[in-house]
């Protein structure tokens, strides 16, 4: 069986990956880990939740100079959320090394503060496209050190329309630079990327285009107007504490997901035309248990790092297999059981002819008259969150939000669920029972020592 200990990796790294609890690596880390060690390009197809980030960044980490505070490295994103959990986790990998500092840069947020942090050098720039863009623009970012870029998440970025922004900072890179590319699908345009700028790439594909075991999938007949009450059937027979709904346009996200909330489901659309702030407080939300369902976009979703997911429901089917399979495949990880349902019209059945083509085998179709027969019967979120109108800047931790909630509010521990923290506002979730108490207590006490402003989120 495949260890760790068989790359070859420096005493700091196995330090990294032993505090991580990381022993054996995933497939996608055993083919490309070491074609990354050694400095080749890499094209690499792998679907989200099979630990590619370690897959690049293990070797990117060991690559690194402390003494050298130019930027040495570059990764591209799709999305700021993916750029976060990006940069998180190779700040993890690069503890046990000292003195390596990591930079996230996107948009969405003031660029003031992030010229001032490079002033200072970096190490690793971890961002978006169009922020890189504006930072070489401005001549506040230099990539000329730059011996290795990643893009990960390949595919969305084209998708999103970002294909010559990325040319343009690709050609402000050095020739003789190592090139990874990680995708979670193989369009024409990503292979007409690699082309243009890998030399000799190692192909490394992992397999995982079927439905895995783990996954109960079913495929539902509907009439045209029966959507939003098919999506209410199912949720209220599953009774998920999570779900994602994908719909096809942002339109329809704001349309069903505006339909469950007026029927009592606790439900947020998550789409492009959201600003940053909303798409910061969706995703905080969905994720510590105080919102249950997220109506969103292929793109939007792209990147998001959930780890229980019991539940996704196709609103409409995917456009090709390649999506469908990458949709579905955010349920039933880590040997946990999930269900992933499929609503298809008449017009619609071309899409699942392909899918069944593409898998060699036909789908399970159920009852659509007894679905739509259940009785609707929201969830109600376990959490509520709270919003403190102060964060990383203010000098807010999340031991101060704990402290003042355990202490002052005399909110037992156990009821405090996941604190996130952005620069200017937190964010905490409280069991459902006790929020209306921290919320009040809160109001009227400090948080390290400072009065902030106190809302539901």
């Amino acid at each position: 069986m495949p260890s760790f200990d068989d790359f070859g990796l420096s005493p700091a790294m196995m330090s990294s990956l032993s505090r991580l609890g990381l022993v054996q690596p995933t497939d996608i880390q055993r083919l490309a880990l070491p074609h990354c060690l050694a400095g080749r390009d890499v094209i690499a197809m792998a679907r989200t939740g099979s630990g590619k980030t370690a897959a690049f960044g293990i070797g990117l980490v060991e690559k690194l100079r402390p003494r050298d505070f130019s930027v040495q490295a570059l990764v591209l994103c799709p999305t700021r959320e993916l750029a976060d959990q990006v940069a998180k986790a190779l700040r993890e990998l690069a503890r046990a090394k000292r003195n390596i500092k990591i930079l996230t840069l996107c948009g969405g947020v003031p660029i003031g503060p992030q010229i001032g942090s490079l002033s200072h050098g970096a190490h690793v720039v971890v961002g978006t496209p169009g922020r890189i863009e504006d930072h070489l623009r401005k001549g506040t970012l230099d990539l000329g050190n730059a011996g290795m870029v990643v893009l990960d998440e390949a595919d969305r970025m084209l998708d999103m329309g970002f294909e010559a922004s990325v040319e343009s900072i690709l050609a402000q890179t050095p020739d003789r630079r190592q090139t990874l590319m990680f995708s979670a699908t193989w369009p024409k345009a990503i292979r007409a990327l690699s082309g243009r700028y890998q030399k000799e790439p190692v192909d490394v594909r992992v397999e995982g285009t079927q439905a895995t075991p783990d996954i109960h999938e079913v495929f539902f007949e509907i009439p045209p107007d029966a959507e939003v009450p098919a999506v209410m059937a199912l949720l209220s027979r599953y009774q998920p504490t999570s779900a994602i709904v994908f719909c096809a346009t942002k339109q329809n996200c704001d349309q069903l997901a505006s339909s469950l909330r007026g029927e009592g489901f606790s439900a947020e659309a998550l789409h492009g035309d959201l600003d940053q702030r909303e798409r910061d407080s969706v995703l905080v939300r969905f994720g510590n248990r105080s919102c249950s369902i997220l109506v969103a976009t292929d793109v939007a979703a792209r990147g998001l790092d959930i780890k229980s997911l019991p539940l996704v429901i196709n609103a409409e089917p995917a456009r090709d297999p390649e999506v469908h399979t990458h949709r579905i495949g955010r349920t039933g990880r880590a040997g946990e059981e999930g269900v992933a349902v499929t609503l298809c019209t008449p017009s619609k059945g071309h899409k699942i002819s392909r899918l069944e083509s593409a898998r060699g085998q036909a789908v399970q179709w159920g009852d659509t008259e007894a679905l739509l027969a259940t009785e609707i019967s929201p969830v109600t979120p376990p959490m509520v969150t709270l919003n403190i109108a102060g964060g990383r800047k203010n000098k807010v931790r999340p031991g101060d939000i704990l402290g003042a909630l355990t202490g002052e509010a005399g909110i037992p521990g156990s009821a405090v669920g996941k604190i996130d923290l952005f620069e200017f506002e937190s964010f905490v979730a409280i069991e459902a029972d006790y929020a209306a108490r921290a919320l009040k207590r809160l109001e009227r006490g400090k948080i390290k020592g400072r009065n902030f402003r106190i809302r539901y989120a």
